[in-house]
């Protein structure tokens, strides 16, 4: 096999001639990125568009509410870059990461231009590492143009006020600025793992343009995987789902196992994917002007790594996490619903301004089935339906409201009122100072798939079905 030393002396340089620095080779690498036109253009889009598009958004009557947090954009500024961010993670980041990491070997076959560039560093391990961290330092130029932009759109739309939480709490500005940085901080770390992966798809495919293709494709496929039943732990295991755990910084209190494990992973899926690339790309023989990378190796070295990774770390997290099956139980979603409920319910009595009461005084429960008890009450799907008591000071007959629940694989749950009027019925409510949405009448929610050890000391109990 030919080594990388000797593919050094086969295009003409010396072995002992003095090699260009690590720097130097990444800022040649960072100035080629930033001079092609796509990446310009996309760096232009990642720091205009989202935030042209939040303010657009935030001045228009209909809301994407199917989005978490969509629902909230004309409350506060903070909701337009969580929107920003759940887009990004379905269809943006992919984009990103295939349009940077996908090509940046694959070029160089392409032009030919291999044996000018390793006379020129005469290191293909330094070529590796100076295109590695050009890739990486400009898709994190493009995710800090996307933070930047949508959260000044949000904030010079609808000012900086206070972010409802997915339990219904309110978030101070300032929590609520830091939780929105920690959160597009915790999604670059699947983003880099998608960068990874186009790496090694960009040595496997040389000069195909499929290496492009890589990290979009593994994007698709982990969000239809996340769209499955799958269970808990392979959910997790999935480097895409620090995509969906970041809601997690919005609970009260805050809720960091499946956001640490998810982060956790995917940077398990950086080093992995990107150590299969760089044993790819030093074994190569770069004396061969048909040699691109593509080979019985490619198998070894590339795509076993990764189905051994996903085995691994799926045995790893189902032995650390006591949660089976798709960790959706009706205890979780009763104890989601009833907590959203009450911080909600205090959320509506400020805009009547009615006498104010805490989640104490208000003693709420719920009970939820699904098909009206003819389906077992565990798992995701749209035939939830909840029956929701609350108690007033004072007030001897308890108050019941009706929703039906629409429960995602991925724990999010939205919930939509089905009565009475004057608490859920209608999605505005009559205040002193005129009509405002009613934050009842619609809501979402996050069920903690990890099992957790408060659940049975849990105030949220079940009424008897009926």
């Amino acid at each position: 096999m030919t080594t990388a030393g000797d593919a050094v002396a086969g295009v003409g340089v010396e072995p002992g001639a003095r090699r260009v620095p690590v720097s130097r080779a990444y800022r040649f690498e960072v100035v080629k990125l930033v001079s092609q036109w796509r990446i310009r253009l996309l760096m232009l889009a990642c720091w205009t568009v989202p935030g042209l598009f939040v303010a657009a958004v935030a001045q228009q009557g209909t809301l994407p509410s199917d989005t978490l947090f969509g629902r909230w954009m004309h409350a506060t500024g903070w909701a337009g870059p969580l929107v920003v961010l759940g887009f990004s993670g379905s269809w943006a980041l992919p984009l990103l990461t295939s349009v940077v990491a996908g090509d940046v070997f694959a070029a160089e076959d392409r032009l030919g231009t291999w044996r000018h560039l390793l006379v020129a560093v005469r290191s293909p391990r330094r070529i590796f590492v100076a295109k590695a961290l050009a890739s990486g330092t400009v898709i994190v130029l493009l995710v800090a143009g996307l933070v930047a932009s949508s959260t000044v759109g949000g904030l010079a739309a609808v000012g900086n006020r206070p972010l409802v939480g997915v339990d219904g709490h309110l978030l101070p500005p300032s929590d609520a600025a830091g939780n929105v940085l920690l959160a597009w901080g915790c999604a670059l770390a699947p983003t880099l793992a998608l960068a990874a992966i186009g790496l090694l798809g960009s040595v496997l495919l040389g000069r195909s343009p499929m290496g492009l293709l890589v990290p979009a494709l593994a994007a698709v496929a982990m969000q239809l995987a996340q769209m499955l039943p799958l269970p808990v732990a392979l959910r997790l295991a999935l480097p895409g789902y620090a995509f969906v755990s970041w809601n997690g910084l919005f609970a009260g209190p805050v809720r960091l196992d499946e956001l640490l494990i998810a982060v956790a992973v995917s940077l398990v899926w950086v080093v992995v994917a990107t150590a299969a690339a760089y044993l790819l790309f030093v074994r190569r023989d770069f004396t061969n002007g048909s040699e691109d990378g593509v080979g019985r190796r490619a198998l070894a070295l590339g795509v076993l790594p990764l189905a051994g990774l996903l085995a691994l770390t799926f045995g790893a997290v189902a032995v650390a996490t006591p949660s089976t099956g798709s960790g959706i139980s009706q205890a979780k979603v009763q104890r989601s619903v009833a907590a959203v409920f009450a911080h909600l319910y205090r959320l509506q009595t400020e805009q009547l301004h009615r006498p104010a009461v805490t989640e104490a005084q208000l003693r709420v429960t719920a009970a939820c089935d699904r098909s009206d008890g003819q389906v077992d009450p565990v798992g995701p799907g749209n035939d939830w339906r909840c029956v929701v008591t609350w108690h007033l000071p004072g007030t001897a007959a308890p108050g019941t409201a009706i929703y039906q629940l629409d429960v995602a694989s991925d724990g999010r749950l939205m919930a939509d009122g089905d009565g009475p009027k004057e608490v859920n019925g209608y999605f505005l409510v009559h205040t002193p100072t005129g009509d405002a949405p009613n934050p009842l009448w619609q809501f979402d929610g996050q069920v903690e798939l990890l099992s957790s050890s408060n659940i049975a000391s849990s105030t949220i109990s079940s009424s008897t079905k009926g």
